[in-house]
């Protein structure tokens, strides 16, 4: 089986993400990362939190915290919130990690001994209020292109456009709020991407083909664009150190790189984290370094990191002329929207994954998002179709199933599987379609699309549903006992494929099923469509329990409880 390298963009330290972040990245890496397991393909699932740059220094200030202290609370409250979800990473790290800084360090240097860095002098935005140089996000003001009065320095949250500092109308300093402030010259390192673009155009044109067209075209539009020389130094206290053994003028005037060019570096940090904790049994170099014909490296991420997940690691990497491994898949995603309005983390507008936790479990969320995932263009939450969705998929269709199907048996028949007869023309269509639907959620997996695998597991779960209508075992019973305990035996089998392959989207409710039948070897981790026309994992006399209610229907009490809390529409 082939080795699969998962990496989802790292979540920024400056608070609590909310759901937007959640399905663009982490949720479905996980969902993806789970199916490989299941198939037996050896996995190895990476993420880490962002720790560096402007935004975490204004948080910590913001709580009164030295910034190191903030950074490691920050991390700790958001793995917690992940836990809750039940992501499976195999390491979860932080990017101001030792690791993270050698490797980063390594990479500088390598850039700087082929020629890929520059020293320059520019000229740069001073605050004498503050007493030093404003990295891009320290200052603040108007956005020239659609007039967004809080526009960072870098970027524009509003219209996603990229800025530099002296585009601001109106600028201001972030820390102190000053409008006083100079231009004044100083040095920083630049990339030199410019003198990379034409391998990083031959690079995309050899992979482009496969990713997305999200990707793709955003990959392209930039090479298109042209690339730009980058600085990669800030004016910053907390980062990666620029190394002074190389540029000693620089260290000691504390610059330190450029949150997103040491951040994508972290991938490899973080594996190297994972992989220092078991030394003897973990080896981190096979899954970056000279690994581009044993492992496949899929990256996960909404569509504004694209560009520097497409062009500039990939220049990076190019650049250090070593044989680091570069992505093959790129899967990106589109905006969830919250009533049609930006989900904001600065704003606090929407639904933040505490909160979900706090309302309902993991699998309400964790289904409803992939089966809604912004993939081919931006998706709309609203607690309307949060709701209908929860009532229609998993309490009517999937957990009615199971428990009426148990419920039943266990009153009519005991709490064993019962024998019945042998199965007939309706299980052999059953058996059929069961696979048929099954092949569709393996072809839409691989595929890494989530929203057409989620309506293949929906209509795994409904085909259930109506051979319990068609085959009506309450009126069996009444008339021929062994026809009705064969459909009952038959809708236990499909309870339990229904458990192995729900795991990847519904991982907890998968589990509660599958402990449902006390089978004395259930090493199975997955169902082929094969093995599934036969349904006869669950043979008579298999003792079973009757779980409790898998997913409660949500009210109409409920819905208004939950846009009353949040808002029926973006603030």
């Amino acid at each position: 089986m082939a080795r699969h390298l998962i990496t989802s963009a790292l979540p920024y330290i400056n608070g609590i993400k909310h759901l937007g972040n959640m399905v663009g990245s982490m949720l479905p890496a996980d969902v993806y990362s789970r199916y490989l397991r299941q198939r037996g393909h050896e996995v190895l699932y990476i993420c880490a939190t962002d720790e560096h740059g402007t935004p975490a220094e204004l948080a910590a200030k913001e709580r009164g915290l030295p910034v190191d202290e903030f950074c490691a609370q920050a991390h700790d409250a958001q793995k917690a919130v992940y836990d809750g979800f039940a992501l499976a990473f195999d390491y979860f790290g932080r990017s101001s990690s030792a690791e993270n800084r050698d490797i980063t360090q390594h990479f500088a240097r390598k850039l700087n001994e082929n020629g890929f860095i520059e020293e320059r002098a520019i000229r740069q935005v001073y605050s004498p209020a503050d007493g030093r140089f404003l990295p891009d996000r320290y200052v603040e003001g108007t956005c020239p292109h659609c007039g967004y009065d809080k526009a960072r320095g870098d970027q524009c949250e509003n219209c996603t456009r990229v800025l530099d500092p002296t585009d601001l109308i109106e600028p201001r300093s972030a820390i102190s709020g000053s409008t006083d402030l100079e231009v004044r010259e100083t040095k920083h390192l630049f990339l030199l991407q410019s003198k990379l673009q034409h391998e990083v155009e031959e690079w995309v044109a050899r992979h482009e083909q496969d990713w997305p067209q999200l990707a793709s075209s955003i990959a392209r539009k930039w090479l298109t664009e042209g690339l730009h020389d980058r600085a990669i130094t800030r004016d910053l206290d907390w980062g990666v150190p620029v190394p002074a053994d190389t540029w000693p003028e620089l260290a000691a005037e504390g610059k330190v790189f450029y949150v997103w060019f040491d951040a994508p570096i972290e991938y490899i940090g973080a594996t190297k984290e994972w992989a220092d904790q078991d030394a003897e049994n973990r080896d981190w170099k096979s899954w970056w370094y000279e690994a581009d014909d044993t492992v496949r490296y899929t990256q996960f991420m909404a569509k504004d990191n694209v560009p520097f997940h497409t062009v500039m690691f990939p220049a990076t990497e190019l650049g250090v002329r070593e044989p680091w491994k570069k992505v093959d898949y790129v899967k990106a995603f589109n905006w969830l929207t919250y009533y049609g309005g930006k989900f904001s983390t600065s704003q606090k507008r929407g639904v933040f994954t505490d909160q979900a936790l706090d309302i309902l479990p993991a699998d309400y969320w964790r289904y409803f998002l992939i089966a809604n995932a912004p993939e081919s263009d931006d998706s709309s939450f609203t607690w309307e179709h949060f709701t209908a969705t929860v009532n229609k998929d998993l309490a009517d269709t999937l957990g009615n199933f199971v428990n009426r199907v148990l419920s039943f048996s266990r009153k009519r028949f005991g709490d064993e599987v019962p024998a019945g007869g042998e199965p007939g023309e309706a299980e052999t269509r059953l058996g059929e379609e069961i696979a048929g639907l099954l092949a569709e959620y393996e072809n839409q997996m691989e595929a890494l699309q989530f929203r057409k695998a989620a309506s293949a597991l929906r209509a795994l779960w409904s085909a259930g549903n109506s051979y319990l209508e068609e085959k009506a075992p309450w009126l069996e019973i009444k008339t021929d006992k062994d026809a009705a305990a064969l459909t009952l035996r038959t809708a236990m089998n499909l309870i339990h494929l229904y458990a192995v392959v729900s795991e990847p989207f519904i991982p907890s409710s998968a589990a509660a099923m599958r402990a449902a039948f006390t089978l004395p070897d259930d090493t199975a981790t997955w169902i082929t469509p094969e093995e599934a026309r036969g349904l006869t994992t669950l043979q008579p006399g298999i003792p079973f329990t009757v779980p409790p209610v898998l997913f409660a229907k949500l009210t109409d009490e409920d819905l208004e409880t939950y846009k009353e809390r949040f808002g029926g529409q973006p603030a």
